[in-house]
């Protein structure tokens, strides 16, 4: 038999410790304002349950719940939360009808599922979990066994669940391509085309402060003739008029195209 040194020194002190510090992290996470604070919350949470675990010599479900829960789905809900934006605010609007029902039944199937782990917990025979992996030969290899033999079928469903949500997200999240997609050639072509019917260059535009006094993201880029390739500013920047001028920009260019002008009608007035 494995003998496992407890993680931590007394179970009670472990619950007693953490149960009101997991109960006010579950509160943050429904009360909180933001969701990157819930989400701080629930990671708070799921900690204490892996020390919870840890004290109760079952050192699997520790790792996996401090790996699996904590640093990957966890991770991953911040991801999302980023990714859809911190400062969005959520509409109060109903969009999916009549959900309540549905919520408050769920809402009472779980209520009864844990009055009924408690009453369960309370007047039933209490084993022990020593005793419960003493013959196969440890916390892990027990876990092991019952899942590859007695519930091999209900972990093989859920395995196949969750493969078939995640399959299902990535149908519903892929959106269709409106325009077909344009190989080299065929971009060539329309950008020909596009030259030939509005005038737009078919280079590449120089970015902003090229040729200019500047480089600031404001200034537009100045062609090699002087001209303001007004392109070349970013639409935000116009939209909030954070544009510099360009009276100035083109100053210098001016001057140096006025210079080159009289020195050509000086030298063809000497050649004359």
């Amino acid at each position: 038999m494995i003998t496992l040194i407890p993680l931590v020194a007394d179970q009670q002190v472990a619950f007693w410790v953490l149960a009101p510090v997991m109960v006010l992290a579950a509160l943050g996470v429904v009360f909180s304002r933001k969701a990157v604070h819930s989400a701080l919350s629930l990671a708070l949470v799921m900690v204490c349950l892996a020390v919870q675990y840890a004290a109760l010599d079952a050192p699997f479900l520790f790792v996996a719940q401090i790996v699996v829960y904590t640093g990957a789905i966890l991770m991953l809900f911040l991801f999302v939360v980023m990714l859809v934006g911190v400062g969005v605010s959520d509409s109060i609007v109903e969009t999916t009808k009549r959900h309540w029902v549905a919520s408050v039944l769920a809402a009472i199937g779980l209520l009864i599922l844990l009055i009924t782990g408690v009453l369960h917990a309370i007047v039933g025979p209490s084993a022990g979990l020593a005793s419960a992996t003493a013959s196969a030969g440890g916390n892990v290899p027990a876990l092991a066994e019952r899942i590859f033999t007695r519930w091999v079928f209900p972990f093989e469903a859920t395995s196949a669940l969750l493969i078939t949500a995640a399959l299902g997200a990535m149908v519903l999240a892929h959106g269709e391509n409106l325009f077909p997609k344009l190989r080299q050639r065929e971009a060539l072509q329309q950008r020909m085309r596009n030259w030939v019917s509005d005038g737009t260059p078919i280079s590449p535009l120089p970015n902003s402060g090229v040729f200019a006094r500047t480089n600031a993201i404001g200034a537009p880029a100045l062609l090699p003739d002087g001209s303001v390739a007004e392109s070349s500013v970013s639409k935000t920047l116009i939209a909030r008029s954070a544009i510099i001028d360009a009276g100035e920009l083109k100053a210098p260019t001016r001057a140096v195209y006025a210079e080159i002008q009289r020195a050509a009608a000086d030298a063809e007035e000497a050649r004359s």
